[in-house]
């Protein structure tokens, strides 16, 4: 009985122990981990949270954009493709009230894009507002000048055997439609044989919030499900899903697609930009005015109000701002420039 006795009383105090270690353990772990009067070392702080950050392109990387100019003809719309993987795109304007679409491409997996279609010289104003790499496969003879005989951009020219570019014809087109690229193809060429840098510390134009931007808080904004932006020969119109967040791409009444992926393009932010414009010397070629400043829209999440921007020169940026002269800020997303002239109406529905 007095060696049960003992025996009992070694295994309470073990127990006692025991408790007292895994109390203490506990207690450190929160005065010294868990708690926010816990001791850092210092230079260092311990963050209670990871960071938020934009997911459409890292905004710290430094990687130079391609800017690649896009067949935009309603007949080779159907065979577009690569759009999605562009985390900006511009349409602008081009004479015979036509419209090309300059997209960029920044830090993404090797993607086919097409078709591929001739420079304007007005498309540099758009690429220098990111730094990138001009991209195209010919050239009407202003932009020419400006690039090859000024050398006012870092540029790859399909026409001249640069960047790998090909012919593809699956829809039976005419060949003007028919040219597609690498995005690697172009990027190694740019570095390797033309000596381009390669980084740069300017390359972001928007400023984008990492959550959705909310509009219809305010006074001046009104319900956008449905906005409509004509430039002659094509209309696009963008439709808002309110399940996705997103707006679909529609031109010609007909919604668009990838050609080889079957993924309807969408775009996340919409702006218009109100332009002027008037004829080259030659009388055929547009001159669009994109210096100086003007109107426009700003449309996301189902929601649109109007805006103001500003150009100082060629080279600068354009600066968005909401009608008191504060930055937008955009969602997290695609975003589509439309450049539109004055003459023709955006609807917003």
């Amino acid at each position: 009985m007095k060696k049960r006795k003992i025996n009992k009383r070694k295994i309470f105090t073990l127990m006692l122990i025991l408790l007292l270690v895994i109390g203490l353990g506990a207690f450190g772990i929160y005065k010294f981990v868990l708690s926010d009067k816990a001791p850092i070392k210092k230079g260092k702080k311990l963050e209670a949270k990871i960071e938020a950050k934009v997911d459409i392109i890292d905004v710290d990387s430094k990687t130079r954009p391609l800017a690649i100019s896009i067949n935009n003809t309603p007949v080779a719309v159907k065979v577009q493709t690569g759009l999605n993987k562009a985390y900006l795109l511009y349409e602008i304007p081009t004479e015979g009230y036509t419209a090309r679409l300059i997209a960029f491409f920044k830090d993404v997996e090797d993607t086919k894009v097409g078709t591929i279609r001739s420079a304007r010289h007005n498309m540099l104003d758009y690429s220098y507002e990111s730094d990138a790499i001009f991209v195209a496969f010919g050239w009407s003879h202003y932009a020419q000048d400006d690039m090859q005989n000024k050398k006012l951009i870092d540029y790859v020219q399909g026409i001249v055997g640069e960047g790998g570019m090909w012919r593809d014809n699956p829809a039976h087109l005419d060949s003007e439609h028919t040219v597609y690229l690498q995005t690697q193809k172009v990027i190694d060429y740019a570095k390797d044989r033309k000596g381009y840098s390669m980084e740069s510390d300017d390359t972001v134009l928007l400023n984008y919030n990492v959550v959705d931007v909310d509009l219809s808080n305010r006074s001046d904004a009104k319900v956008a499900n449905k906005v409509t932006i004509p430039y002659g020969s094509v209309t696009n119109v963008f439709e808002y899903n309110s399940e996705t967040g997103m707006y679909t791409r529609i031109v010609n009444d007909r919604r668009t697609t990838d050609y080889y992926t079957g993924e309807e393009f969408t775009a996340k932010n919409l702006i218009v930009q109100k332009i002027t414009y008037n004829r080259t010397d030659d009388g055929y070629y547009w001159n669009l005015h994109t210096s100086g400043s003007g109107d426009g829209y700003y449309i996301t999440n189902g929601y649109a109000i109007p805006i103001k921007w500003s150009k100082e020169n060629r080279k600068a940026k354009t600066k968005f701002t909401y009608t008191d002269g504060d930055e937008i800020e955009v969602s997290d997303g695609r975003t589509y420039i439309e450049v539109q002239i004055t003459d023709k109406l955006t609807t917003i529905e």
